[in-house]
């Protein structure tokens, strides 16, 4: 009963302690994703968080002053005077109201009071304006309208595609043949070609950048989508043919007896029996190879360049960053259209992937 009380109780600290780190990462991603909907001046005005029911200061009605009011001069509203900067952050009436411009250069102010809220005005506008690069008007807290546009992320996210799928089918199939091999072939120094492979996955791949971009300049690869096709095959190699070798090297050597008995060449075998036996382990790394091909940035921007036709979301979203620090609606439209794709892949494949992370733990 201890035993079993305290396997119990281990259980649900654990559960506990993956609940508050999916909690600790489900909040800001919530709360960007919720922003990306949000107009602009809402999200200059408010958090995100205000969607759900808050206490907040509600308009209850408005003040028109005269058009000829001087900001300049102590402005009267209702018997008592005020200076413009207080009614810009706001200011409390005698008789416990808040006063705050609601159009200054229409000199209308808000007389608000306290009670329950809730921001409920959503548009699609910021997806258009990033994917399209349409223009859009933002108003000011101070009432001045302005015009800006957006970024077109329609082509980065056909040049993302382009890099990406390639960018995985090429290595996954390329380690599953050299994981066969290694598993189950015999051919000279094939311990030794196996245990450099290895060594690979510990040279960092920024030292190989600049050998591999002078390569690349002298064939005319540099700047083209089959040059950084092969960069990502070559450094996501290494990681996939050692992760592909764990699941095959543990798959029965009574399967491959009897194919070579009933006269199964390799191919055969590989095509008939590995690919089919290995999907779990395949999807598996492949959700790995993707996710870290879709989310580059430094390989791209060393093979590919910085050129607007071939720039990848990454790199776009960077740009974005640097030019548009403060237009948060398109930032985080954005961030979400580039993670609509791993998602996607990651939901897709997500039943392979616990069965292929365990696939070579166990030997059956």
């Amino acid at each position: 009963m201890r035993r079993k009380s305290r396997r119990t109780g281990s259980k649900t600290v654990v559960n506990l302690v993956l609940a508050l780190i999916c909690l600790v990462w489900l909040v800001p991603a919530f709360g960007l994703f919720v922003s990306s909907f949000r107009p602009a001046t809402e999200i200059l005005k408010s958090g995100w968080w205000t969607v759900f029911p808050h206490k907040e200061n509600v308009t209850k009605d408005q003040i028109q002053l005269p058009k000829d009011t001087d900001l300049r001069q102590p402005i009267e509203v209702n018997g008592n005077k005020y200076s413009d900067d207080e009614l810009r952050s706001g200011v409390k009436a005698p008789d416990g109201s808040r006063l705050i411009w609601e159009n200054r250069r229409a000199r209308t102010i808000d007389v608000q009071g306290s009670g329950w809220k809730m921001n409920t005005t959503f548009t699609i506008e910021n997806y258009k304006g990033v994917l399209t690069g349409k223009q859009y008007k933002i108003t000011d807290s101070d009432g001045t309208v302005k015009t800006k546009k957006g970024n077109g992320l329609s082509r980065a996210f056909l040049n993302t595609l382009t890099v990406s799928i390639p960018a995985t089918l090429i290595p996954i199939l390329i380690a599953t043949f050299a994981a066969y091999a290694f598993a189950w072939l015999r051919f000279p120094f094939r311990k030794t070609m196996f245990v450099t492979v290895i060594m690979l996955l510990v040279v960092p791949l920024q030292v190989a950048m600049i050998p591999i971009l002078k390569d690349y300049t002298s064939l005319g690869l540099n700047g083209t989508f089959l040059g950084v096709w092969i960069a990502h095959a070559g450094f996501g190699l290494p990681l996939a043919t050692y992760f592909m070798y764990s699941y095959i090297s543990q798959l029965p050597k009574d399967l491959f007896e009897s194919a070579f008995m009933d006269g199964a060449s390799n191919f055969t075998i590989f095509t008939r029996l590995i690919l089919p036996l290995a999907v779990p382990s395949i999807a598996s790394i492949s959700i790995f190879q993707f996710l870290w091909v879709w989310n580059d940035y430094l390989v791209s921007l060393v093979f590919i360049g910085s050129q607007p036709n071939v720039q990848v979301l990454s790199m776009k979203i960077a740009d974005m960053v640097g030019t548009r620090g403060n237009d948060w609606h398109l930032l985080t439209a954005a961030a979400f259209i580039s993670m609509l794709m791993p998602l996607a892949v990651f939901f897709g494949l997500q039943k392979y992937f616990v069965r292929g992370l365990m696939g070579g733990s166990v030997k059956g």
